[in-house]
């Protein structure tokens, strides 16, 4: 057990996350990296379709799985969002995950009902946004993450600093970290968390279709890139799709042209179907640091043998 304000505050055993990815955080994944000792994330963003009631069915699963303390990720611009946050209630899930938007819209009525809210930010003035609004841990995440990114460019080694500098809460650093030595850098930068999504897509109890995690698993450190720029940034594996985006971005389509071209369930596509080419298959520069497919509590398990192992080469560099 590793005893940080993140682990108190969340009431888990190790500080390590599962980050909310689209069409892969699901109840068995979640439950999966809370029943290791950390915390599982449902994603809610991917709910459109099936809606609260979705939800409401996501979390009767994790309830079924794990005893242990499990949360929601839930994006602040998403359309229908107030009845996604009230099923999230009445179903008791007592951690939210916020990400986009302006925190302050729901922070202080979440924590009226006794939730505890986390909030993703990309840059040092939203950490600061995110704890003045109340929030009680802050996720600070560089562009190296998968998925959907800021679009300053910040990435995970110089931000986590100046985040913990600039706040008073407790901050997890995203982006980049997939073994004990991301660990102990993020540690170092001054974090007590780390969320990792990219290293739990290629997990046994991950949904991902197995073609994307051998994508993942087959990548190395130049095979991912950012699109969307105009729209959203949003980093992904090297593929066909990503360069018609970006060629459709150079011929000077404006976001909704984009938007509409990009169309529909690109991600899903991906990382539901298999289609690695033409659909979005959403990953992190860490992929390649990844070479295998093992269970959830051997990632974590990994991480926490490996840092005596760091802590050692450091030692002896003191020395």
């Amino acid at each position: 057990m590793l005893k940080t304000r993140v682990t108190e505050r969340l009431k888990i055993e190790i500080p390590i996350i599962q980050g909310g990815m689209v069409w892969v955080a699901k109840a068995r994944l979640a439950a999966a990296v809370s029943n290791a000792g950390g915390l599982g994330q449902i994603a809610v963003a991917d709910m459109l379709d099936g809606g609260p009631t979705q939800l409401g069915e996501e979390i009767k699963k994790i309830k079924k799985l794990t005893s242990k303390p499990y949360g929601i990720n839930v994006p602040l611009p998403m359309p229908g969002i107030e009845e996604f946050i009230r099923v999230g209630v009445e179903e008791g899930v007592k951690i939210f995950i916020t990400s986009a938007g302006n925190p302050a819209t729901y922070t202080k009525r979440l924590k009226n009902e006794g939730v505890t809210v986390m909030h993703v930010v990309p840059s040092v003035k939203l950490a600061k946004k995110a704890e003045d609004s109340g929030v009680d841990v802050i996720i600070a995440e560089g562009n190296e993450a998968g998925g959907h990114n800021g679009f300053d460019d910040v990435t995970t080694l110089c931000l986590i600093p100046q985040v913990v500098d600039a706040v008073k809460v407790p901050v997890v650093a995203a982006g980049g970290i997939a073994d004990a030595r991301g660990f102990v850098a993020a540690f170092a930068l001054g974090a007590e968390g780390v969320q990792m999504g990219t290293r739990f897509v290629a997990t046994h109890e991950s949904i991902a279709h197995e073609k994307m995690k051998k994508a993942i698993v087959e990548a190395n450190d130049t095979d991912t890139l950012i699109t969307g720029r105009k729209v959203g940034p949003v980093r992904m594996l090297k593929n066909k799709l990503a360069q018609q985006i970006i060629e459709w971005e150079s011929s000077g389509f404006d976001g909704p042209e984009l938007l509409k071209k990009i169309g529909r369930d690109r991600a899903r596509d991906a990382l539901e179907s298999g289609d690695i080419d033409d659909g979005s298959p959403m990953c992190g520069q860490i992929a390649g640091l990844i070479h295998d497919i093992p269970s959830s509590q051997e990632v974590i398990d990994r991480i926490i043998h490996g840092i005596r192992e760091v802590k050692s080469r450091l030692d002896g560099i003191l020395n």
